[in-house]
């Protein structure tokens, strides 16, 4: 095979003519590929076109009927799908997300970047993603019980604790994830670790809902002890307000930063002196109890609140958590020219490519969510060990474990993505660290 024969535009050319319309999914292979490639080439047992074939095509997509009855009496039918993208290195393991605009071209984007991501936690974790077109806002406790007792009715035949293990992700909770693992254990007659996220009482890990915040505000030190810089005294924009946002705005105020915004789908909040841990506590109170608006926020403190996003205020650090393709290019050239030194995604692929050239452009510390928010799912992987072993470890072990899972993801995506001139290209290091991992499991297994 002649080396040139590998390359991104015949692969991206393949996956646009087999599924034309799947541009998430295409933007995710590209981002990543862009820099294995060049690194594949060099090495003689990576440099196969049906190598990155295996790694672009899922070995199973399943798609289910969703019917549900709303409280008139009206019967309701959504789509549900999982994706179970690569278990070379272990059972598949993936959210569940439950929102009006997932498709299966969001999900084999997610499910492509959860195989990357758990290969860098260095557990036995394959990469799998699903979900539903379902719209839980507005919905009453009722209705969301018979939704995912219906969509897991269909999916307990596909998922187990050594086959796929699914958790919560966008619009599935701690109380989804209760539901829907009740109706799990209804229809297998098991008590055993096929979900995670669960609650304490029944199987569920401590530290999972801070897992991911805490996560990602572990990996913004790294990256700026590396620059012998720190959060203590830094001021961070976080957008959204959301499991990730919250856990990471604690985190973050805990470190002695001063947090300055918080956003949800109409607007954020602009706090000048910076969020106190009160009045966190009352965001997440309107958030997590009230299913309220961020436009409310002035009403319980003092803080501005504006339509938009929150990348034109001046800060250090921006901790983008809210969901793909939030950060464009022309705002990234406004959070650089505000003084933004740093910045780590807690989303999936919040940023845009035009964003993320920029900030290699200038040399700005940037790590891509397969990095910086792999906390969630290395704490997922703690609960499955938990699981197995009918035990349940300290609040203290966890954080340690976590923070030491961090670390060697950091370790890993800086040796792998340091350039020449000193500065640390994450995004390179993160998925070259993920590939090695991934594509030799592939190969020693057969080429499958």
């Amino acid at each position: 095979m002649k080396n040139d024969e590998l390359s991104l535009d015949i692969i991206l050319d393949s996956l646009k003519k087999r599924d034309p319309h799947q541009e998430e999914f295409h933007q995710a292979v590209s981002e990543v590929f862009q820099w294995i490639i060049p690194f594949a080439k060099t090495q003689k047992k990576y440099n196969k076109l049906t190598l990155f074939e295996q790694l672009t095509e899922p070995e199973r997509i399943i798609q289910f009927k969703v019917p549900w009855t709303d409280d008139n009496g009206e019967t309701k039918i959504n789509r549900g799908w999982r994706v179970q993208f690569n278990g070379a290195i272990g059972p598949y393991k993936g959210g569940i997300r439950f929102h009006p605009g997932v498709t299966i071209s969001v999900l084999k984007f997610l499910a492509f970047e959860q195989c990357f991501k758990n290969s860098l936690t260095g557990l036995q974790m394959g990469g799998a993603k699903g979900g539903s077109d379902f719209d839980p806002k507005g919905k009453s406790d009722a209705e969301i019980l018979q939704f995912c007792q219906s969509f897991m009715t269909e999916l307990h035949h596909y998922i187990g604790p050594e086959i796929d293990i699914p958790a919560g992700d966008i619009g599935v909770g701690s109380r989804e994830v209760a539901y829907l693992f009740g109706q799990y254990r209804r229809l297998t007659h098991r008590f055993n670790g096929t979900l995670t996220g669960k609650g304490i009482s029944f199987g569920g890990s401590k530290l999972r809902p801070e897992a991911t915040g805490f996560g990602l505000i572990y990996f913004t030190e790294m990256m700026l002890q590396e620059k012998d810089d720190s959060l203590d005294g830094a001021k961070v924009l976080i957008s959204g307000s959301g499991n990730v946002a919250q856990y990471a705005c604690m985190k973050a105020l805990e470190l002695g930063a001063e947090v300055l915004s918080m956003s949800d789908s109409g607007g954020y909040i602009y706090v000048e002196n910076g969020l106190t841990k009160e009045q966190l506590e009352q965001i997440m109170e309107l958030k997590n109890e009230r299913s309220g608006r961020l436009k409310e926020a002035p009403e319980l403190f003092d803080c501005e609140y504006h339509e938009g996003k929150p990348w034109g205020i001046e800060a250090d650090v921006a901790l983008p958590c809210a969901t793909q393709n939030e950060l464009n290019g022309e705002e990234a050239g406004k959070l650089v020219n505000n003084g933004i030194r740093c910045v780590a995604e807690g989303a999936n692929m919040p940023c845009t490519p035009e964003a993320i050239k920029y900030f290699h452009e200038t040399e700005t510390l940037y790590a891509p969510g397969k990095a910086s928010n792999a906390g969630g799912v290395a704490v997922s992987g703690l609960e499955m060990a938990q699981n197995h072993q009918f035990t349940s470890w300290t609040e203290e072990k966890i954080d340690e474990k976590l923070r030491e899972m961090m670390q060697q993801i950091h370790r890993t995506c800086a040796k792998n993505g340091k350039t020449d001139s000193g500065y640390i290209n994450y995004e390179k290091g993160a998925a070259i660290a993920g590939f090695r991992r991934l594509a030799d499991a592939i190969l020693m297994q057969g080429g499958f």
